[in-house]
């Protein structure tokens, strides 16, 4: 797949090294190195990918990728930070990126990840175009796989592409238990491990819009030791 990538760097060797990389990839790359132009950037353009740095002069990472959400921009966002913490990681996450790479990263991860996650947009595309998934409704719960939306006591639940994608795939398999590893792989596109963190943030995300009481979740159920599986009744 060739696409258009948005590269929002404040670091001039590493968005030089990021474009670079990704132009070799054959894909048409944009660069910016301040929020500001970037985020304007990502408003007026489509693109297929946004690589986002977390620190940025005049708007930060997190209020740009907080901003285009809002804004109802689906692209999905590879956040890029310096920052070493989980906390920051999570943040990240919250705010709408679909994963995240931490300073310093090698090449070829960057590839790796950019890959899995255009290969999960043409994945998502395809399934659009696939006959009307059924709905399933769970008690008060209900997730129309067609119109990609779940509401919950009659109220429609804001989930982002990715959290949607975790739902919808747990859901079609009530009980079933899934490894941390197993779910990275089916959703994000990765087959390594040393990212399961990713899935732990999403699950609390779910937990957090679907719960009533996210701490004892009706739905997303962990198996300690395991991993998680989703509770039909």
């Amino acid at each position: 797949m060739t696409a258009r990538i948005l590269v929002i760097e404040d670091d001039q060797d590493i968005n030089q090294l990021i474009t670079m990389n990704l132009s070799d990839m054959n894909h048409t790359v944009d660069s910016c190195e301040d929020g500001a132009s970037g985020y304007a950037s990502a408003q007026k353009n489509g693109y297929d990918l946004i690589v986002l740095d977390l620190m940025l002069p005049h708007k930060d990472g997190l209020e740009i990728c907080r901003d285009l959400r809002a804004n109802q921009h689906a692209t999905p966002i590879l956040m890029v930070t310096a920052r070493d913490s989980e906390a920051d990681r999570v943040v990240g996450l919250e705010m709408g990126a679909d994963d995240y790479l931490t300073k310093p990263f090698s090449v070829r991860e960057l590839q790796a990840r950019v890959k899995a996650m255009l290969r999960r947009t043409e994945l998502l595309k395809a399934a659009q175009q696939q006959p009307v998934l059924a709905t399933m409704r769970f008690g008060d719960l209900e997730i129309d796989g067609a119109k990609r939306t779940v509401t919950n006591c009659g109220q429609l639940v804001e989930l982002t592409s990715t959290e949607f994608d975790l739902l919808f795939h747990m859901a079609n398999a009530p009980g079933q238990v899934f490894s941390r590893a197993q779910l990275l792989d089916q959703i994000w596109g990765y087959k390594h491990s040393g990212y399961e963190h990713t899935v732990n943030s999403h699950i609390n995300r779910l937990r957090t819009k679907l719960e009533l009481t996210p701490s004892q979740p009706r739905y997303v159920i962990t198996v300690w030791g395991v991993g998680y599986k989703f509770n039909d009744g």
